[in-house]
């Protein structure tokens, strides 16, 4: 028997799951909302699911984007290039932008025009007032960060291009939030660049224990609208799909981003000598479903504590090549610079 759930942009509760008659009389009372069964790819308007009433043409079009901001994404064409250092290439028709981290960029055509703003650009051209620019602004200073972004705009004619860098070895992920239910829910940090007209949001966790032990802290960004995003992923990416129910135990810190549908939490690892001794910590974060996971194998902090580890200067011990010699070693091999 089909299972349906249920989810209305910008509330923290899903319904479900539901028969199929039930389904259809929720989708009849609740037509703005989001549903999901088994088998479908992510959530989707319940205008454009004909298997609740079969009449998309006579509801209600579907919701603005869950960020309540008044356009439309650009429609930008891309490529993303590379295997274990990526960067993704954009390419701009005349007028269209794309959004960026400070920092993120590799090059641009000389017709793409680069400007700084104060926000996450979401408002940029929309009419969006000072106030909506101070809240954009304050989300990404709690999100961890900076205040301002940069916009690349196409000035000139025909198509320019501008690619945007990862900032460590990983994976590249292009997501269009519009076949993901309009949000998604990722670690602080992950995103890289995106379309003009997506917004940067926080999604506070609920759970103290989610917060304290979690891996990703009390505050996650929340990325909402209907364009393409990019999100870098450290390592080697993994994507999972959650049935209703079903429980995914992963690294606190291996998790990269989530349908809003997915509920995370911790919990703690089983025997004492597992917890002391097994070196994955006290807590596993734990992803139910419904709902779309993706998980990075090498977390930034686990690539970071290895390299502290193995630097000398900061009391690490050196185990390299050349430590039968000692520093001899190092002055032979030319890792030793005066």
């Amino acid at each position: 028997m089909t299972q349906w759930y249920f989810h209305i942009p910008g509330l923290p509760d899903r319904t479900g799951p539901l028969d199929e008659q039930d389904a259809r009389e929720y989708a009849r009372l609740n037509p703005r909302a989001l549903g999901w069964r088994e088998g479908m790819s992510g959530w989707k308007p319940i205008g454009e699911i004909a298997e609740l009433g079969g009449a998309a043409a006579s509801m209600p079009p579907p919701p603005p984007p869950a960020g309540g901001y008044g356009a439309r994404a650009d429609e930008i064409d891309f490529r993303i290039v590379g295997h274990d250092m990526q960067f993704v290439e954009v390419e701009l028709d005349p007028g269209e932008s794309a959004v960026a981290e400070a920092g993120a960029l590799m090059f641009k055509d000389a017709s793409v025009q680069m400007d700084t703003i104060f926000g996450d650009g979401s408002h940029s051209g929309a009419g969006g007032g000072l106030l909506d620019k101070l809240l954009s602004a304050g989300k990404r200073v709690v999100t961890g960060e900076s205040m301002f972004t940069t916009v690349y705009t196409h000035t000139g004619q025909g198509k320019a291009k501008v690619a945007f860098a990862a900032p460590y070895p990983g994976t590249v992920l292009a997501l269009k939030l519009s076949d993901h239910g309009g949000r998604l829910i990722c670690q602080k940090d992950s995103f890289l660049a995106g379309a003009r007209g997506v917004s940067l949001g926080i999604a506070f966790q609920r759970n103290i224990m989610t917060g304290l032990f979690g891996g990703e802290g009390f505050i996650m960004q929340k990325l909402e609208g209907d364009g393409w995003v990019f999100v870098h992923a450290g390592g080697t990416l993994v994507e999972r799909e959650l049935a209703a129910g079903e429980r995914l135990d992963v690294d606190t810190g291996c998790v990269v981003a989530y349908h809003a549908s997915v509920n995370m939490d911790v919990r703690r690892v089983a025997g004492i000598k597992s917890m002391l001794f097994g070196g994955e910590g006290v807590f596993l974060a734990t992803l139910t479903g419904p709902g779309h996971v993706w998980l990075q194998s090498l977390p930034f902090s686990r690539l970071a504590g290895r390299m502290f580890a193995a630097a000398p200067q900061g009391g690490g011990q050196a185990r390299g090549e050349g430590s039968v010699l000692g520093g001899l070693g190092r002055i032979l091999d030319g890792d030793n610079r005066f």
